[in-house]
């Protein structure tokens, strides 16, 4: 189920992603004369949302390998792999946001329904608190591990 909702909401915060490129791409501020996506500053945090698109990515297709292969996954590292995809789907969207500022609010644009999406990826079971319970009871109980 972990990677099955990873996915979806990965889903959804690459359509963000998608949706914000072509903003920055288009969007030419009067003042600036040129498009944002030129930027500096949008192209960094542009990558910071790329990090967290290919952190999420990378995450699941893991844990997707290691269940094809028929390995028993641990529900503390199940629980904790949805509450990083689900943080990082939810930061990658509100980074979209922070980008396009009103325009992303706006609701004739995707990105204000793909944030109300994204959160809902908090509500499932394990909900985040229970995932670092039952993370930080299975870290105690185990001792020092090595890498």
């Amino acid at each position: 189920m972990t990677v099955l909702l990873g996915a979806l909401y990965t889903g959804v915060a690459l359509a963000a992603r998608d949706w914000l490129l072509n903003f920055l791409r288009e969007r030419t501020p009067s003042g600036l004369g040129a498009p944002l996506a030129t930027l500096p500053r949008v192209q960094e945090a542009v990558g910071r949302i790329e990090a967290l698109l290919l952190s999420n990515q990378r995450l699941l297709a893991s844990l997707a390998s290691d269940l094809d292969r028929g390995e028993q996954i641990a529900l503390a590292e199940s629980g904790l792999v949805k509450t990083l995809v689900m943080r990082q789907a939810a930061e990658l969207v509100q980074e979209a946001l922070a980008l396009t500022s009103n325009h992303g609010l706006s609701r004739r644009n995707p990105l204000e329904r793909h944030l109300r999406d994204v959160l809902c990826g908090r509500i499932h079971t394990p909900q985040e608190d229970s995932a670092l319970v039952v993370a930080g009871r299975h870290a105690l109980e185990q001792g020092q591990r090595t890498a």
